[in-house]
């Protein structure tokens, strides 16, 4: 059908005028508030003290989700709901990493508070329109899109029965849809997810920027937990948001020159040191493939390795050939460290689209990893033409790659066979069953279906089926809160286990990686040492989260003189940059200290919200213990000469004589017991007590004693 067609068929069920608030020190103070069941739409003022204790972004969505639903509210049920929030600074072009967004909901997967972190224009678009964030709830009867002109100034709901469902190309054709003409297309920016969404439990949404240099639309995702199954039950289609245009200083700032200074400041280390470091403009994060594999942390067969022989077939030199040169790749206006790369002319070999050329965006490092060596698949086409499947059919990749791992395992094991995955040969690097079950999924059948209910899930099943020994399910099953682990293999660094299992929402990197720091050059070595990485590191990733910015720019091009500063790891330079760039567009005094207080009121307000749900205690901080040490003979086996060491020297056990299963069991207790005192050090460090409660003391001390919020954390002290 074509665009004309499909548009005709768009059915007006509800529009609403607004008055258009401009922008004023990074905010408007406004969110907009949409009904999809009722289709209401309103515009509702933001509370100064919400705008004071809660910042932007996450924060602005975890404080509306708290508001908007009861402890005992559903992931499916009409009043979840589904926020998204850019922050003060995002939006800006004069400084790279500024267009990030955040979407908060609760999850299908864990039954908890979820927030994933997205690129793309939708989220500052929004903001250029007038509201700091978006607030949608209900259910629709049948699909609809909602579309935001932020040139008239209006909101409409349509019913939209004949669009497309997979994001590829649905976000085209709304492009095409609501520009009037080529030019426009740049100032559009869609929110979607695909027909795997609706499937499923792990279903991501993809948010759509316009590369000019290749006149076509691109995705980047908001993946974990499952908001995009959210969005599909909601009966969403899709967002769409226009804005007039863009110029220099949308976000009317207190001091644009000192952002300016910055910004040139920045893009000449990307111009002068991206080359020699890693080299983001040609590929990205995908660099860090053969970094992984070299320091024994690469995750391969279900996180049983660290490394493998076949891992160059995948390394960066594989998708530096692979990625178009020479473009630029930012996902944000004004990002120069163009790490969005990306495949053109791909043709599909599988698929309701075999034969098509398209453009794939990735892989990226986890989606090479997971997909590849975590799967015991070292084939580069696979990883290409999974990674396009699951970003159009709005699947997180992340936890595809995960969970494919497991079923794995489980398959090589005996857990799984031929007659219970319906026929599909599911070994380690079977790249042909692999993708068929992903289609599968798409479709809404076979093996595939219950693929897309996540490990979680798929562990519960197959024990209640009888179908292999619980503790070994437990133990090779990567997920924590419900939440499949992303792509580092963290057996031999402490610090990345409870940089995993000690978040909030479940095991993403975003909140600590501290593999290189702990494992590699050994700068944190006791519990106290680790305990405050482990607090400073998700304090300061979390600010990301709430005032707009990606992470990337942060530590991964770094100034030349680095290596010498105090706290390298932490890159104080560029802390300077974000502190300055704060102070330039808010007005506000600010400093290294109130950047980790701000973030400290955010996320223990999280870790409340958590407990208000059920969870957020220490027996939720479990990890599996595939996580912190071998699981079978095979996995001590392969690294016998290490693990006999740590006997001897850490644990003062002569392992000459014994069996493969005896070491086993006395390392497994050291890590165990290591692990849990880990826990104790970062609960201290932290302000919370032994179960893993903020103490009242702690939560006034951080000015996040709101009476709700106590009331909450007086039911477990």
């Amino acid at each position: 059908m074509d665009i004309v067609s499909i548009k005709a068929q768009h059915k007006l069920l509800k529009g609403w005028d607004y008055i258009w608030t401009p922008l004023s020190k990074g905010y408007t103070d406004k969110v907009l508030y949409i009904n999809v069941g009722t289709t209401e739409i309103k515009e509702k003022n933001v509370p100064l003290v919400m705008k004071e204790k809660f910042i932007g972004g996450k924060g602005y969505g975890l404080r509306l989700l708290w508001d908007a639903t009861k402890p005992e509210t559903k992931w499916d049920d009409p009043e979840n709901e589904i926020i998204i929030s850019s922050g003060p600074i995002g939006g800006i072009t004069q400084y790279s990493g500024t267009g990030k967004s955040l979407v908060v909901s609760l999850s299908p997967q864990t039954n908890s508070v979820m927030d994933s972190n997205v690129g793309g224009f939708f989220g500052p678009f929004l903001k250029f329109s007038g509201f700091d964030a978006i607030e949608i709830q209900g259910k629709a009867g049948k699909d609809v899109i909602v579309f935001i002109d932020g040139i008239n100034h209006r909101v409409e709901i349509f019913e939209a029965p004949a669009d497309a469902t997979d994001s590829h190309l649905l976000a085209e054709q709304l492009t095409e849809i609501f520009a009037d003409n080529d030019n426009e297309k740049k100032y559009i920016g869609v929110v979607s997810t695909g027909s795997a969404a609706g499937h499923s439990l792990i279903g991501m949404l993809n948010f759509s920027f316009y590369d000019s240099k290749r006149k076509k639309v691109r995705l980047k995702q908001a993946g974990r937990g499952g908001i995009g199954t959210v969005f599909r039950n909601k009966r969403i289609k899709a967002l769409v948001c226009k804005i007039p245009g863009i110029k220099g200083n949308l976000n009317n700032v207190v001091d644009l020159e000192a952002i300016m200074e910055r910004g040139k400041r920045f893009n000449r280390e990307m111009r002068e040191l991206d080359a020699k470091q890693c080299q983001m403009r040609e590929i990205g994060t995908a660099h860090l493939m053969e970094v992984m594999n070299d320091h024994d942390l690469l995750p391969v067969m279900n996180y049983k390795f660290g490394s493998h022989p076949d891992s160059h077939k995948i390394d960066s030199s594989v998708w530096k050939r692979n990625f178009t040169q020479n473009i630029p790749d930012g996902c944000w206006i004004g990002c120069n460290m163009s790490c969005s790369k990306g495949i053109d002319d791909f043709v599909l070999k599988t698929g309701p689209y075999k034969g098509q050329k398209v453009l794939v965006d990735g892989p990226e490092y986890e989606n090479a990893a997971g997909l590849g060596s975590n799967c015991g698949i070292f084939d580069p086409e696979y990883i290409i033409e999974t990674n396009f499947y699951c970003d159009t059919y709005g699947i997180c990749t992340i936890t595809w790659s995960t969970l494919t791992a497991f079923i794995m395992e489980c398959y090589q094991n005996g857990i799984l066979n031929k007659e219970r995955t319906g026929g599909l040969d599911l070994n380690f690097g079977n790249s042909v069953s692999a993708l068929e079950m992903l289609h599968q999924l798409a479709r809404g059948e076979g093996f595939g279906k219950i693929a897309g209910t996540g490990v979680r899930k798929m562990k519960e099943l197959f024990i209640k089926n009888g179908w292999g020994d619980p503790a070994f399910l437990n133990d090779i099953g990567m997920e924590n809160k419900g939440l499949e682990y992303s792509q580092y293999m963290p057996k031999e660094s402490l610090a990345q286990q409870g940089g995993f299992a000690l978040t909030n929402k479940g095991p993403q990197h975003d909140e600590a990686w501290l593999i290189f720091m702990d494992m590699v050059n050994n700068q944190i070595p006791t519990f106290e040492n680790k305990a405050e990485a482990l607090h400073y590191f998700p304090m300061f990733r979390t600010w990301f989260g709430l005032v707009g910015l990606c992470k990337l720019p942060w530590n991964d091009v770094e100034p030349e003189s680095n290596a010498q500063s105090n706290e390298p790891a932490k890159v104080p330079e560029h802390v300077d940059n974000y502190i300055t760039i704060y102070k330039a567009v808010t007005g506000r005094e600010f400093d290294r200290k109130r950047l980790v207080e701000d973030s400290e009121r955010v996320y223990n307000f999280q870790r409340v919200f958590n407990l208000r749900r059920g969870f957020g205690t220490r027996i939720h901080d479990r990890q599996p213990y595939r996580a912190a040490g071998p699981v079978t003979i095979e996995e001590y086996e392969s690294r016998s000469e290490r693990y006999d060491k740590q006997l001897k020297e850490k644990i003062g056990f002569d392992p000459a004589g014994k069996t493969t299963v005896e070491k086993m069991k006395v390392l497994r207790k050291y890590r165990e017991d290591q692990y849990e005192s880990l826990i104790d050090a970062v609960y201290k460090r932290r302000g919370w007590n032994n179960n893993g409660v903020p103490t009242i003391d702690f939560l006034k001390k951080i000015g996040m004693d709101l009476p709700e919020v106590i009331e909450v954390v007086k039911n477990y002290q």
